[in-house]
């Protein structure tokens, strides 16, 4: 193969959605649609949550910045997707490429670690429910929040550099709907070793850490729960961990189910399908599961709805 330096790369080539032209339009319809729930679901999550002093707490807190990292995530990815269908034209400049690889790294990673932090928060809030206001307090949540977003971006910024340096081949064809970077260092025609060895390190820190403090957190609380007296306050209790575990069963599962189709599946095609998943369906979900099962939550959204509504 032709040996392309990475200055001499104008764009890659995403993977089409469909060769059909009228399933194009289907798929134009249904992405947007799904964007503008995305957008609007999370959206009101945060309103409800900055409008409502009841949500004034560590829990709500969290959650609107992980409906925003939900936002920004639909955002870099989805209206790329919906040009492209527009456009009848698979393409993604270089720049472009290395830009999205950036942005899905930084809130791909920064909602891992919320969901870590929030899976802290409810540790407290149900095992030293005496100390949570003084352990979670305002400085220290904002403390968390300024540290997962700082190594996010530390993270996306090291990948996206490292990607940068390396040249690439004349098939520039990436088997995703969006730039991914171990799919776009697959392309490379020069030595990958030390990017294999950043991603795989980075994926095992940067997941799996966040992945075994949830679970450890989760394995304290249900047992906290089962040593409650009182069946009112295991609902209660049950019921406040209930969203936020779901959540988190959706991010995960969805995530490692990609990579699992990925070896097991002999497709491309399912595999950019699987993948999002974990990218575009969850941020999707995450603002009706917390509506759903949150008492308070449902709240404070009539009321945001009913002061919209009284002022058209």
């Amino acid at each position: 193969m032709e040996l392309r330096n990475q200055t001499d790369v104008s764009e890659f080539l995403l993977m089409r959605l469909t060769e059909d032209s009228e399933l194009e339009t289907t798929f134009f319809k249904l992405f947007l649609s799904m964007y503008l729930v995305t957008v609007l679901g999370n959206l009101l999550i945060i309103l409800a949550v900055i409008s409502d002093s009841h949500l004034h707490t560590p829990m709500y807190f969290f959650l609107s910045n992980l409906s925003f990292t939900d936002i920004c995530l639909s955002t870099t990815m989805i209206p790329k997707i919906l040009v492209n269908i527009q456009a009848q034209n698979p393409s993604i400049t270089y720049r472009g490429c290395i830009t999205q690889i950036c942005f899905v790294l930084t809130f791909v990673c920064w909602g891992n670690f919320l969901l870590l932090v929030m899976a802290y928060d409810r540790y407290v809030a149900i095992c030293h429910p005496l100390r949570y206001t003084v352990i979670m307090n305002p400085r220290l949540c904002f403390q968390l929040i300024l540290l997962s977003l700082f190594i996010s971006i530390a993270d996306a910024l090291l990948h996206s550099l490292m990607a940068l340096r390396l040249s690439f081949c004349t098939d520039l064809g990436i088997p995703l709907f969006f730039c991914e970077v171990v799919q776009v260092i697959k392309l490379a025609c020069s030595d990958t070793l030390i990017n294999n060895i950043l991603i795989y390190f980075a994926a095992s820190v940067f997941a799996g850490i966040p992945l075994l403090g949830i679970v450890f957190s989760y394995i304290q609380i249900v047992s906290s729960i089962l040593k409650m007296p009182s069946s009112g306050r295991k609902y209660k209790a049950f019921s406040t961990s209930g969203s936020h575990l779901s959540v988190v069963s959706l991010f995960y599962g969805t995530a490692f189910g990609v990579y699992i189709s990925s070896a097991v599946i002999d497709s491309s095609r399912k595999t950019a399908v699987a993948s999002l998943m974990y990218t575009v369906v969850t941020p999707m979900m995450n603002p009706f599961i917390y509506s759903l099962r949150n008492r308070d939550m449902k709240g404070a959204l009539r009321k945001l709805i009913g002061r919209v509504l009284s002022f058209l």
